[in-house]
């Protein structure tokens, strides 16, 4: 199917889809009109109106102004965690780059890493929070966007009744937050086809970064709830004085002086246990507050890996539980 709106009437139209790209006459005014693809059409229309929304709500529930001091780190814990740019300063994250320059170690900050005006937070903690239903469809789709395919289908008449219904709620969240860019129901057959977003951002959130952002706002709202200072990073690099470079997860100071370093792995991490074992001696981080978080492991290797490397590895259910006796 195809579409048009005459920007100078108004009207809109529909037309046989083969005439996608064509411009014809408006048929109510004459005026030259551009004929769309209708998915595309309303994909757009949705981001137009999601994005005015967030922003509508926002001007009716003012935050109060948070404040940030390159000297404390000091974050008003009244603003909105999930719809701000407070967090991406150079300010906000400079007690962290004064941390490791303590440690003899240059740190570069990502300050946009922590700006979450955007919708991957919110994707993430409905990943997180019932990872162990909704993490097969992001496998899936982080293994067809490796794969280069353009779509997935997704099978919903074998699940039970409240299963199929919380997934087809996802997948609707998913979309109207434009991480697909098309949603197709078949009702005949009880699947739904996902069209999928080529964008690298997009890419990066199902291949694993969407486990850093769940991590990052489980952490704020904690700082959040408890009232307490805190600094924030998230894809911060460092290098040592031998130019040796690295790439960190999610880092938190807490208090200007404790330390909360979380590792995200979404897939495999065994190959790289000796590095971490390492990097949390170098850093002089506890084995509580140097933190593993693995998606895919249960609570009983969590423990016993922990006992075995002098880390803390955690899943997406026990996250939460372990910070809260950090911060």
């Amino acid at each position: 199917m195809a579409i048009s709106r005459c920007n100078k009437c108004g009207i809109i139209t529909e037309y046989e889809r083969s005439l996608v790209g064509s411009n014809l006459d408006c048929v109510q005014c004459g005026t030259l009109t551009l004929i769309y693809d209708t998915s595309f059409f309303v994909n757009k229309l949705s981001q137009m109106f999601f994005a005015q929304r967030k922003e509508l709500n926002a001007l009716r529930n003012p935050s109060p102004v948070s404040v940030v001091s390159s000297d404390s780190g000091v974050i008003n814990e009244s603003f909105d965690i999930h719809n701000s740019d407070n967090l991406s300063s150079e300010a906000q994250h400079e007690p962290i780059i004064k941390w490791f320059k303590s440690k003899n170690i240059n740190a570069s900050a990502n300050v946009k890493s922590v700006d979450t005006t955007g919708f991957f937070d919110e994707a993430a903690v409905a990943i997180g929070a019932n990872y162990e239903l909704l993490g097969g469809v992001c496998e899936r789709i982080r293994y067809a966007q490796q794969k280069a395919y353009n779509s997935v289908t997704i099978q919903l008449d074998k699940k039970p009744k409240e299963e199929a219904k919380l997934l087809r709620s996802f997948i609707q969240q998913l979309y109207e937050h434009s991480l697909f860019s098309r949603i197709i129901h078949h009702k005949s057959d009880g699947t739904v086809k996902v069209v999928l977003q080529n964008a690298p951002s997009v890419r990066h959130f199902f291949s694993g970064e969407w486990l850093e952002w769940y991590a990052l706002m489980q952490s704020l709202k904690l700082c959040q709830a408890r009232k307490v200072k805190f600094s924030c990073a998230r894809n911060m690099t460092f290098s040592y004085s031998n130019g040796e470079k690295r790439e960190l997860d999610v880092f938190l100071l807490i208090n200007n002086n404790q330390p909360i370093y979380i590792e995200c792995k979404s897939g495999g991490f065994r190959q790289d246990l000796d590095k971490y074992v390492m990097l949390s001696k170098r850093l002089d981080i506890s084995q509580k507050s140097f933190i593993i978080c693995v998606a895919d492991i249960d609570t009983e290797q969590t423990k016993g890996l922990s006992a075995m490397y002098g880390l803390t590895f955690v899943n997406t259910q026990t996250l939460v539980q372990h910070l809260s006796t950090l911060i």
